[in-house]
């Protein structure tokens, strides 16, 4: 059977009793937390299909997984790691199509980073990683840094760029930009040297007439030995509303890390007009592109030196970095692809050596 390509935007929502009986059924698969940018897929997908969400937290929830592959006909899977593995051994064994979301973690190897990454553990996480991307019928990378690196570590069947998108009519320019740089950054074992946190509060000291803010990380998420200057702000988790403001008052984000594997953070920050200034490190550079400034890694005298440039530019740069993610990263753009990706892998009847067209 062919699946046809449906319209976009014109289906119901997931669970509802519209929901045609010949629709494509897709096991959407996660591990643990169900992320901004995973959820955000999970909307796509649900627009378009049947989607039963399978989120798996421990071996307890195998029997679940079993039942959603057995009832589907494309497992659609977040990250490469342990998780995927039955995922994909399920797939292969029960006849059905799964396609895999590589996005940083589970294909990175940095041991010089307190071994970050699924490639930097144990051979057990090393081996489960290699062959859901060897075995799963497409990976899709959310950038070509990341397909640079699935590459490096395994042969994939099919392989092509997706990038992460972002929703603009949400995250949009408002009001008047303010003498203010910002960071975004998460809690874990390695936030301070993984996001640059160090850079970001050191170059704080040489910029003291701006106001500097770390958006998602409070005084007791950093162990750090810093002094932190007046003019820094560890302001916590906040909601997407809060965030967003964050973004529209902001006049530059910076993204100063080691590496990243998108940066969806920048994009959404760019996409309300703030100027990015960020690393030549893993995908940033393919979201900031021309319209931002690039800094080295680790050096915060040359960061304060552009931030100092970036808060004197002309608005007329933040509104390019909008342009750039509206015609990149749009979730528009995503959704498309996602769509157009699932039914191609669906209709294949041959493995293929060739990639589908990055989009």
């Amino acid at each position: 059977m062919k699946y046809q390509d449906p319209k976009l935007c014109s289906k119901p929502k997931p669970n509802s009793e519209s929901l045609a009986s010949g629709r494509l059924k897709v096991a959407f698969i996660y591990y643990s937390s169900l992320s901004s940018f995973i959820k955000n897929d999970y909307n796509i997908l649900s627009r378009h299909f049947n989607v039963r969400e399978v989120n798996i937290k421990s071996i307890r929830d195998m029997p679940k997984l079993a039942r959603s592959i057995v009832w589907c006909d494309l497992s659609f899977v977040w990250f490469a790691g342990e998780h995927a593995f039955p995922a994909v051994v399920l797939s292969k064994v029960l006849g059905k199509k799964c396609l895999v979301v590589a996005g940083g973690y589970d294909v990175a190897y940095m041991p010089e980073l307190n071994n970050y990454g699924q490639f930097a553990k144990g051979w057990n996480k090393k081996f489960y990683t290699r062959f859901v991307l060897n075995n799963a019928d497409k990976i899709l990378a959310v950038s070509h840094y990341i397909k640079g690196e699935v590459l490096k570590r395994s042969k994939p069947k099919d392989i092509s760029v997706i990038y992460n998108g972002i929703d603009t009519a949400k995250f949009r320019p408002k009001g008047k930009k303010e003498n203010l740089i910002i960071t975004v950054a998460s809690k874990s074992e390695v936030a301070v040297k993984l996001k640059g946190l160090d850079t970001f509060i050191g170059a704080a000291s040489y910029v003291p007439e701006a106001r500097f803010e770390v958006l998602g990380l409070g005084k007791e998420d950093i162990s750090l030995d810093l002094m932190i200057p007046s003019n820094v702000y560890l302001l916590g988790r906040m909601d997407q509303k809060n965030l967003i403001d964050h973004y529209q008052r902001a006049k530059v984000c910076c993204q100063l890390s080691y590496v990243e594997s998108f940066g969806v953070a920048l994009a959404e920050a760019m996409a309300c007009e703030c100027l990015p200034i960020g690393t030549d490190r893993g995908g940033l550079r393919e979201v900031f592109g021309d319209t931002g400034f690039c800094v080295p890694y680790g050096d915060a005298k040359s960061t304060a030196d552009t931030i100092k440039i970036a808060l004197k530019a002309p608005d007329l740069m933040g509104r390019s970095a909008r342009e750039r993610v509206k015609c990149l990263f749009s979730e528009e753009r995503r959704e498309s692809s996602l769509v157009k990706a699932c039914i191609a892998v669906l209709n294949r009847t041959t493995r293929t050596a060739s990639n589908v067209e990055d989009l």
